[in-house]
């Protein structure tokens, strides 16, 4: 019970620090904007930047601005990744994706405009130190760059129809999902003046984890629950951790991947224990 509460107090703060971003916002964009961003979701990325920073006995303000421009460019990949020219989807979170509501257009605009936001947060955040602010801008555009997602994006394009082994595979999700998993942790670190790579052992292993539980929840999870069509994965012609090694062998490295995140807290103590149990939330998940 105690992590249950720890986590929604995490995601209050992001969800009340959001809405005082954009709540008095009125251009048109914003309305599209905020319909995505408000949609919902564990809010993984940023309760991720609170709970490192909160085990590294560091500044939760900080973490907190970093962690919800992460998730402000988080959400812009979703929208752009449901449109027509990439998964085409019409649900997101048990909602019309936003090209279904506000136009194909507007959906562009909205993910553009929430990628530039998240810059600009960070560098209004004038109370926090100004060389932090610099080191987390460069954490968080690297991770979301060519390098990063976009470039895990690419990769996902690429793979479409094809038989890709299972470095591929990884390589593609190391990028895609993996990276702003990584960042997040990051940014929680630098909040802390640690590190930046202090917790890269759980990150990886976590953003892994929630890739393989992605592709399960794709093959055998509620569409009602996962908020999206399932077998999106065989309608896109896309191999996956279960098509590689099928439910079962899916489920084993999903556990395997899990347990090394856990095993790498150790040099934390009672301080991880939040971050253990996170590990053991997102295994389980079904959303």
């Amino acid at each position: 019970m105690e992590f249950e509460l720890q986590l929604q107090k995490y995601i209050n703060s992001v969800n009340t620090y959001l809405h005082s971003v954009f709540d008095n916002k009125t251009d048109a964009v914003y309305e599209a904007m905020r319909y995505s961003l408000y949609a919902g979701g564990k809010r993984v990325r940023p309760v991720l930047s609170l709970a490192v920073t909160d085990a590294l006995k560091g500044n939760a303000e900080a973490a907190l601005c970093f962690g919800c421009s992460l998730e402000m460019i988080h959400t812009y990949s979703l929208i752009h990744d449901d449109l027509p020219c990439m998964d085409n989807d019409d649900l997101r979170r048990g909602k019309p994706t936003n090209h279904k509501v506000f136009g194909e257009d507007m959906a562009v605009l909205a993910g553009d405009a929430l990628l530039n936001f998240a810059c600009e947060n960070i560098a209004a955040a004038d109370y926090i130190n100004p060389d932090i602010r610099m080191n987390a801008l460069k954490i968080l555009y690297t991770a979301s760059g060519a390098e990063g997602m976009i470039g895990g994006q690419v990769l996902d394009m690429q793979a479409e129809g094809k038989s890709v082994d299972i470095n591929y595979l990884e390589l593609l999700h190391r990028r895609k999902t993996g990276a702003l998993i990584k960042a997040s942790a990051a940014l929680g670190a630098i909040s802390a003046e640690k590190p930046n790579n202090i917790l890269d052992s759980y990150s990886e292993s976590l953003g892994l984890a929630f890739q393989i539980r992605d592709d399960i929840l794709d093959v055998e999870g509620d569409a009602e629950k996962f908020g999206k069509p399932i077998l999106s994965d065989e309608k896109n012609n896309k191999t996956t951790y279960v098509t590689l090694f099928g439910i079962d062998g899916a489920k084993k490295r999903l556990t395997e991947e899990t347990e090394k995140a856990i095993d790498s807290l150790q040099f934390l103590g009672n301080d991880g224990e939040f971050l253990r149990k996170f590990a053991l939330y997102l295994l389980n998940r079904e959303n």
